[in-house]
């Protein structure tokens, strides 16, 4: 019925950091692992789901013996196809039903199923954590701070449904008044210039490393002085490597950084005797549990732990090439929707 558009749809079309169709050994790869569907038949063995029920799309396509997903539906698990389709196929684990009668709209449901399922799987192990840590107790209300896109976005909302100060970075004019409005401070990243940290470069080019000193120590200031000097307790890093370097200086100890993506670099680098010392941990998520996106459906329709989606701006199928072309260029919301088949 309705898809929402995934930064992993754009590395697919790129073929970037992997051609998917090279790796799965096939020609051709329908994508899509984000959105709601209406189930139209189902085998004798389904239990979890009836025919005329609209479920979302619990897009893991190989898990491992705990249910963790190792391999993505409609992405790198092969053999299996996406919802850019008028009709797909679709394992019973593959499918979670929405509420009945529930409050949100169908599109809402879409922009869910990936980001704020993994968003809730993050959050869950990263703020379990920090309380392993620090108990609640002795510290409510930790600084949790996050650059990104949806899942961050997602996932600031939960940490400040649970009591956490959220701050969130964005060089995005209309995604820092979206931000706003969902009442978490932004901060605009463009202030501080580029950190785009480069390892080799700050070794060898004295001119850079004076120029990125200057603009991580206005970032690791603005920190300080929002924090009152605490700096941040979890830290939610989606970008990667750019500002990895960056994300580190501004944790606190006893800090956690938590991520399930890598949108402007994989490989990081850190001194492990400073990360011990300070007892920093790192938590490393990729989607969910079907039982964890199972409770992030509850969650979600009892608060209203929803994305906002303007259903004005709905992408027809036959607008999905500039729809990519849109998200790549950052000219649409954190959720740009697209309709399959609407009713």
């Amino acid at each position: 019925l309705y898809g929402c558009w995934e930064g992993n749809m754009g590395h697919a079309l790129d073929r970037k950091p992997v051609d998917i169709c090279r790796q799965r050994g096939e020609a051709k790869v329908v994508i899509g692992n984000a959105g709601v569907v209406k189930v139209l038949e189902v085998g004798p063995q389904v239990r979890n789901v009836q025919p005329g029920q609209a479920a979302i799309i619990f897009c893991t396509g190989v898990e491992d013996r705990w249910g963790y997903p190792e391999k993505i539906l409609a992405y790198d698990a092969p053999g299996t196809m996406g919802c850019l389709a008028q009709e797909m196929v679709l394992t019973d684990k593959q499918v979670i039903p929405l509420p009945e009668a529930t409050r949100h709209t169908l599109p809402q449901w879409a922009a869910f199923s990936l980001r704020y399922v993994t968003a809730w799987s993050n959050w869950e192990l990263a703020y379990g954590v920090f309380r392993l840590l620090v108990p609640e107790k002795e510290y409510a209300s930790p600084n949790v701070w996050g650059w990104g896109g949806g899942v961050t976005f997602a996932e600031l909302d939960l940490a400040r449904r649970h009591g956490a100060r959220t701050v969130m970075l964005s060089g995005n004019t209309r995604h820092l008044e979206k931000i706003e409005r969902l009442g978490i401070t932004a901060i605009d990243r463009r202030t501080f210039g580029a950190l785009d940290y480069d390892d080799a470069r700050y070794k060898a080019d004295p001119a850079y490393r004076d120029a990125y000193r200057k603009r991580e120590h206005a970032f690791i200031e603005e920190v300080k002085r929002r924090t009152h000097g605490e700096m941040v307790q979890i830290f939610l890093d989606y970008v990667g490597t750019p500002v990895y370097h960056a994300t580190l200086n501004a944790l606190s100890r006893e800090g956690v950084i938590a991520t399930a993506g890598w949108k402007e670099g994989m490989q990081i680098w850190h001194l492990r005797a400073k990360e011990c010392i300070d007892r920093h941990q790192h938590i490393y998520t990729h989607y969910a549990r079907y039982e964890q996106a199972v409770r992030a459906v509850a969650y979600a329709e009892t608060n209203d732990w929803m994305a906002e989606i303007d259903e004005q701006k709905i992408y027809s199928f036959d607008q999905i090439p500039q729809l990519a072309e849109d998200y790549q260029t950052e000219a649409t919301d954190y959720f740009p929707c697209f309709s399959i088949n609407p009713e």
